[in-house]
């Protein structure tokens, strides 16, 4: 008998073991993989190329700094100071946070005045304040939504209550400016923005991360986070197997049924926090299942030789790529490729955006491709819905396609600075296949708002009193986080 036994070695379920053990309790985590870190990890995914690529999970913003410090997570999270380019013909928009006058600068270039930019501060001043007010609660009992929306206040409306899409149209005039502001109320969220208040969910989680809204590229890449953790709760005395797959769980007993190379087990908890998706969760019980949950992004990983040159000889690429490089997402490309989507069309342009993290964090690399200029490049397509990946050749054309759309804004060919053999594509129905994700949905399930809502006192309750949910289904969960982690570590220690 276990004090705790946790159904999944994610990042979530080794916040969660590393708070229990290090409060004294006995702690198993039964992990299906070979690995710990569920889908926050690094690895070397191209054979004979030394690049650590964070091949799921990519960026840390919510991560809260309170449960950094609690635990004595040894983790170097570099800001990165180019917040945002987005070619525009053959120039760009550049969000540059060291410098306000140029961003001033690349605003009135592009728009043709003054107005967005003064609109672009108010704006974000306005999701700041409600950041700094909203992130702290994240990690305490769940508030009623009327205290929270004191808590709020002026922004409540624009934030919670209208649809994101039209809010961003009153604020904003340009096409392509409320293009960059829509893209975080699309990440891994298929919705209409201007209909759709899921869409606001998402786009709140991405503006509150840890108060700051920042997102971070951890030093080692995401491996770096979740090794840590699992080096902390080892040393505090949790018990970790992998290679064990839980089969079921008796929420009644707290009999937890797992396989591995040698058979069927049994172990037993008092408690039982299960760090899956709701979906999965409820064919371990053995209940009926909800509606199965829709994963909506293509991901692609590359490493290149060099950073491709672009159209706009007054930013440097390295500029421009080490911040998010908005691809074909102004507010009007974003809905075409919503429209397309939606009638179970692949978009003819893909919005996306990339990332490079080596520019920011080169010890991902080897000394070799350091010394050669190569980079690592993710790229995130929004509106690729799974419903998209379900008959044959689907993967390759929205590959190309996304490919073409990168294309449409560089200034040469990304295949012609691609290293050869390096490039994987991931589809929600490969991350439903490789990473047990239902619907391949990597928030497990559409994101909830972070006041309570008829859940229990943390949002980790279930129907039984003896289990807990602690993944990114859990409410306030999402994104590599910790939090679920964190807040059902603290409905069992408080009972």
């Amino acid at each position: 008998m276990f004090d705790v036994v946790i159904c999944g070695a994610g990042h979530n379920g080794l916040v969660a073991a590393a708070y229990l053990a290090r409060a004294g309790k006995s702690v198993l985590l039964l992990e299906r993989f070979g690995h710990v870190g569920g889908l926050a990890i690094s690895a070397q995914a191209f054979p004979g190329v030394e690049a650590r690529v964070s091949r799921y999970s990519y960026l840390v913003s919510l991560l809260p700094s309170k449960v950094v410090t609690d635990l004595g997570l040894p983790l170097d999270l570099r800001r990165r100071r180019y917040s945002s380019y987005t070619p525009v013909g053959d120039g760009g928009l550049l969000v540059d946070g060291g410098d306000e006058d140029r961003t001033a600068a690349s605003f009135a270039n592009i728009t043709g005045g003054g107005h967005e930019i003064v609109a672009w501060r108010r704006f974000y001043a306005m999701t700041a304040a409600a950041a700094t007010a909203i992130a702290p609660t994240l990690i305490e009992p769940l508030m009623p939504r009327d205290a929270m929306r004191n808590l709020v206040g002026e922004a409540w409306t624009d934030l919670f209550e209208r649809p994101i899409g039209q809010v961003v149209n009153e604020w904003f005039a340009d096409d392509v400016v409320r293009g960059v502001v829509l893209t975080d109320a699309l990440i891994g969220t298929f919705a209409d923005p201007d209909t759709d208040l899921l869409a606001n969910r998402c786009f709140l989680y991405h503006v509150v991360g840890d108060g700051t809204g920042d997102w971070n590229v951890p030093v080692g890449g995401m491996g770096a986070v979740t090794g840590g953790l699992a080096a902390i709760a080892l040393k505090a005395g949790a018990q970790i197997r992998l290679n064990a797959e839980v089969v079921a769980i008796d929420p009644a007993t707290g009999e937890v049924t797992y396989r591995d190379e040698t058979g069927e087990h049994t172990v037993t908890g008092a408690k039982v926090l299960a760090n899956v998706p709701p979906f999965t969760l409820a064919g371990l019980l053995g209940e009926e299942t909800p509606q199965r949950p829709e994963g909506a992004q293509l991901k692609i990983n590359m490493v290149l030789r060099r950073l491709p040159r672009l159209k706009d000889r007054s930013v440097d690429p390295r500029e421009a790529f080490s911040g998010t490089f908005h691809i074909n997402e102004s507010r009007d490309q974003l809905a075409a490729a919503f429209r397309q989507a939606s009638a179970g069309e692949i978009p003819d342009l893909p919005p996306a955006e990339v990332y490079c993290h080596s520019l920011t964090d080169p010890s991902i690399l080897g000394a070799d491709l350091r010394t050669s200029g190569a980079q690592t490049m993710t790229l995130f397509g929004l509106h690729m819905p799974a419903r998209l990946f379900d008959r044959p050749g689907a993967k390759d054309e929205a590959v190309r396609r996304t490919l073409a759309s990168i294309d449409s804004v560089l200034a040469e060919p990304i295949e012609d600075v691609l290293l050869p053999g390096c490039l994987e594509a991931k589809t929600p129905l490969d991350l439903e296949k490789d990473a047990a994700l239902p619907g391949g949905h990597i928030f497990h399930q559409d994101l909830s708002w972070p006041y309570a809502e008829g859940e229990g006192r943390w949002g980790v309750e279930t129907a039984h009193e003896r289990l807990l949910l602690c993944g990114a289904g859990a409410r306030r969960g999402g994104g590599v986080s910790g939090i679920p982690g964190h807040n059902a570590a603290m409905a069992v220690l408080e009972r």
